[in-house]
């Protein structure tokens, strides 16, 4: 495949730069990782991955402004679930990469 060059503008960088930021954090590989297998509440996230209910929160709010991760509302709870397939399948490369011998 044969790359053109082209310059990045502002807007573009500061969205790869951020994404990597998201995907730069153990926690959010974690709730990412969880999320992609199955969709999950907070309450679920915290008890499959033993963190606190504030630490889920915050960072769940940080993976939804990137729009990484959809909400939806049943009843009182909130269902969280990937947003962004591609993101998705660089964290899955880069697992498997990383267990590879």
């Amino acid at each position: 495949m044969m790359l053109h060059h082209t310059d990045l503008d502002k807007e573009t960088l500061f969205i790869v730069s951020q994404t990597f930021k998201a995907l730069g954090d153990p926690t959010r590989i974690r709730i990412l990782h969880l999320l992609s297998v199955k969709e999950c509440s907070v309450g679920e996230i915290v008890e499959h991955l033993s963190l606190g209910q504030s630490t889920v929160s915050h960072q769940l709010r940080f993976l939804k402004n990137l729009r990484l991760v959809n909400s939806r509302r049943v009843g009182t709870s909130i269902y969280y679930s990937p947003e962004d397939e591609h993101v998705m399948e660089i964290l899955e490369k880069t697992i498997q990469h990383s267990n590879h011998d």
